[in-house]
């Protein structure tokens, strides 16, 4: 549904995006995670065509956001950088003239998603007085109207509450499930990223450093958190079943390797066991190995 491929950008001399490429299925929430300065705003930019590459080019629905930007937008929902409201009208009254700008005002629908995002007993009432969490849910309508096949979102959840929180990540998933909607967004909250997304990209530096399914950080070889001793003997017995030593206190087996025989394995050998719980591998432990250094591009 959205490819990007190739992008290049400098801002004053300076390397801001060198070859990021990715793409997003149809009906999938895909994750653009990385630093400040990573490069996320700057794609998210590209393919809303507010910021010109150096070079590539974005397609949505298989329409070039550079040669025909009108017709490739024309199916994209967006929230990019702080939503800006006029704080003096009310929250209707913004959608009202914030949507004439494109595709003019239909009432029907605007009332069909002001419910939607739990906006209706306030929708009346200035911006001014709106919360940040009804500011958020205000643009995320605006976002909406007309109906999207695409969304595009800019830390959509930043500087929300846990409930604002949940309530965000439920909402999308419920856009997915029940509309098929194609859904971007960057972001720094890697937990809620991992419940979201099917798959990420981590941008590095402007580099795309991964790419790939947020359910395939189970395919390494698992890991198992471990409390041995005497813890000498114990590595020789982990070493002997195909195990490696992580560090102190943690091991991988081999998929095809049982725990318990390995368990069983220890403790005939008079090793105490304290502790020999496996390690559910996360997004949070891919980023930091990458931001490390640890990861590779792929």
């Amino acid at each position: 549904m959205l490819v990007a491929n190739g992008l290049f950008k400098k801002f004053s001399g300076k390397p801001a995006l060198a070859d990021v490429s990715f793409h997003v299925k149809r009906g999938e929430i895909y994750g653009l995670l990385g630093h400040n300065g990573a490069g996320k705003s700057t794609s998210l930019g590209i393919i809303l065509g507010m910021v010109m590459p150096d070079s590539g080019d974005v397609t949505i629905d298989g329409v070039s956001v550079l040669k025909d930007r009108s017709k490739a937008l024309r199916k994209v929902g967006a929230i990019f950088e702080a939503p800006a409201f006029y704080d003096y009208l009310s929250g209707w009254e913004n959608l009202k003239i914030l949507m004439g700008y494109s595709a003019g005002f239909d009432p029907a629908a605007a009332l069909a998603v002001v419910e939607r995002v739990g906006l209706s007993k306030r929708i009346h009432s200035k911006v001014r007085t709106y919360s940040h969490g009804m500011r958020q849910r205000l643009a995320l309508a605006q976002a909406l109207l007309p109906e999207p096949e695409v969304l595009l979102l800019d830390e959509p959840t930043d500087g929300l509450d846990p409930e604002g929180i949940k309530w965000f990540r439920d909402f999308i998933l419920k856009l997915r499930d029940e509309r098929g909607m194609t859904v971007l967004f960057n972001s720094h909250l890697l937990a809620e990223v991992e419940l979201m997304c099917d798959r990420v990209a981590i941008l590095r530096e402007g580099k795309r450093v991964f790419e790939g399914s947020v359910g395939g950080l189970q395919d390494d070889a698992p890991v198992f958190e471990v409390d041995l001793e005497p813890w000498g003997i114990a590595c020789g017995i982990v070493h002997s079943a195909g195990g490696e030593i992580l560090s102190a206190g943690r091991i991988s087996l081999p998929h095809a390797a049982d725990p318990s025989v390995l368990v069983e394995s220890l403790v005939r050998a008079g090793v105490r066991v304290r502790a020999f719980s496996p390690v559910r591998r996360s997004l949070e432990d891919l980023y930091m190995e990458i931001h490390n250094g640890a990861g590779s591009p792929n």
